[in-house]
């Protein structure tokens, strides 16, 4: 059975059988980029749920966990460039999977737009210290060349790379964390334990930026084709990964907030929140180097980003969803060079765009992120919904798996709540402006993606059925999976 897996592997191209479980983890921790939300931007959530930022967290951890299970049931079954694209389709059809699919290509290009612009804000403030002040749009073109390259050469480097960053960035700021309670006292921070001056809406609304702190933990389910053992691999990446780096976020957070009680700093306002807290426990160097590492892991998380959404696109393109180009592999590199090429173009442009506006790069981080929220949560909810379906279609459905569904689509609602709010409630108001046009803008969206998506089976009949076909033949490669 391994061989006929294996030549299943090389069908699209790519490179097969070349990526370990530590590397196929790394490609997951690479998205979520655990380290950039302690580094940067847990200042955007705080302002948000204020207090409860914690529990923000602990109720994404929650979630995901059940999002996760649900992905499983597919994950351990089978395995493609095409992550929950091809298991949607599998599970609900055609017409969810090309709305899975178009958001997950959205969510992962905002992902690494959003990330851009911080890898441009923060390497902006880390060479400002040397007397160097290149223009905001030359830190997005090297970050976004840089990505593009290691993503179009080679996928193990990109994911050797991409592992040794975050590892050795998460030791650093788990270590200052330390110290900066310590420096405290280790005190217990009652004001967030009771969730003093925390309304329900504010916890709902920082979800949507949790679910982005979150985002593509399941993004190794795009590397089927190159993970060895995938059907073992990819499951314990996807599970690991967020609990992982849900356990990480608490206590950083908790920490963080507890770190600036008293000292008249907001750190809603603070861009550089844990280089702040080591001035003031009196290891300055362990902040610079932080900021540091984190400016390396905003690097690895353009280039996790690009990765799955080259993938997803990949397989799309050669369905016949997106121009054939697009499914084209590099015969040298087995990458998918086409479409590596065009996700890179795209997460470089918008954000150099927004910067011509005059649009601040720490602004752009929290539009950016939270328009790619709405992409993953619209995907974990259809993969929430589609894991049921499928196991009752092959007979293995059990009373738990219902449950674990309707779990995990009920707290993906919290944050959908918190981001759309309820004209005139005090509990999940309205979200400020820009935030509360961003959950319409992405609705639009999919009403044109499904536009296009009807007129392409008008254009070609044949389509649906060609899209059935090559999933069902992935699916049918992996059935006898015992055997594996």
């Amino acid at each position: 059975m391994k061989t006929e897996i294996e030549s299943h592997q090389s069908i699209h191209g790519l490179k097969p059988n070349c990526l370990s479980f530590s590397e196929v983890l790394a490609q997951s921790f690479a998205v979520i980029a655990p380290t950039t939300i302690p580094a940067s931007n847990i200042g955007l959530i705080v302002a948000l749920s204020g207090n409860g930022a914690w529990l923000s967290f602990v109720i994404g951890l929650v979630g995901l966990l059940l999002v996760s299970i649900n992905i499983n049931q597919f994950a351990s079954r089978s395995a493609s460039p095409g992550s929950l694209y091809s298991y949607i389709t599998k599970g609900l059809g055609p017409t969810a999977g090309v709305i899975c699919g178009w958001s997950l290509v959205l969510a992962y290009l905002f992902t690494g737009m959003s990330v851009l612009c911080g890898f441009a804000n923060f390497s902006g403030m880390f060479i400002g210290h040397l007397g160097i002040h290149p223009s905001s749009i030359t830190l997005l073109a090297i970050g976004a060349g840089i990505s593009w390259y290691a993503a179009y050469k080679d996928i193990q480097l990109s994911a050797v790379a991409m592992l040794w960053i975050e590892a050795a960035t998460l030791v650093l700021i788990i270590v200052l964390c330390l110290i900066i309670w310590a420096h405290k006292g280790f005190a217990v921070d009652m004001s967030q334990l009771t969730l003093s001056g925390v309304t329900p809406g504010n916890v709902a609304t920082g979800l949507v930026l949790v679910i982005f702190g979150f985002s593509g933990f399941e993004s190794a389910t795009s590397l089927g084709d190159e993970a060895k053992k995938p059907l073992r691999t990819i499951p314990r990446a996807v599970m690991g990964s967020v609990i992982l780096a849900g356990l990480f976020f608490v206590s950083t957070t908790y920490i963080e907030v507890l770190g600036f009680s008293g000292t008249g700093v907001s750190i809603a306002q603070t861009e550089e929140p844990l280089g702040f807290l080591s001035q003031q426990a009196g290891v300055g160097f362990l902040g610079e180097l932080v900021g540091l590492g984190a400016l390396f892991s905003f690097f690895a998380c353009i280039l996790g980003s690009i990765n799955p959404a080259a993938r997803v696109a990949f397989l799309m393109a050669r369905h016949g969803l997106f121009h054939a180009s697009l499914g084209n592999a590099h015969a040298a590199n087995r990458t998918p060079h086409v479409a590596v090429t065009m996700c890179s173009l795209l997460t470089f442009l918008i954000p150099a765009v927004m910067s011509l506006f005059h649009i601040k790069l720490f602004e752009c981080m929290g539009y950016l992120g939270s328009i790619c929220s709405y992409g993953f949560l619209t995907v974990y909810i259809l993969i929430s919904v589609a894991a049921p379906v499928y196991l009752y279609k092959i007979k293995k459905i059990r009373p738990i798996d219902v449950v674990f569904s309707v779990l995990a689509v009920a707290f993906m609602m919290l944050p959908i709540l918190g981001s759309v709010g309820l004209p005139g409630s005090s509990l999940f108001p309205v979200p400020e402006a820009p935030y509360n046009t961003f959950p319409y803008l992405f609705l639009m969206y999919l009403l044109a993606s499904c536009g296009w998506f009807l007129m392409q089976k008008q254009r070609s009949p044949h389509l649906v059925a060609g899209m059935q076909q090559r999933v069902e033949e992935i699916h049918a490669s992996f059935a006898d999976r015992n055997n594996y």
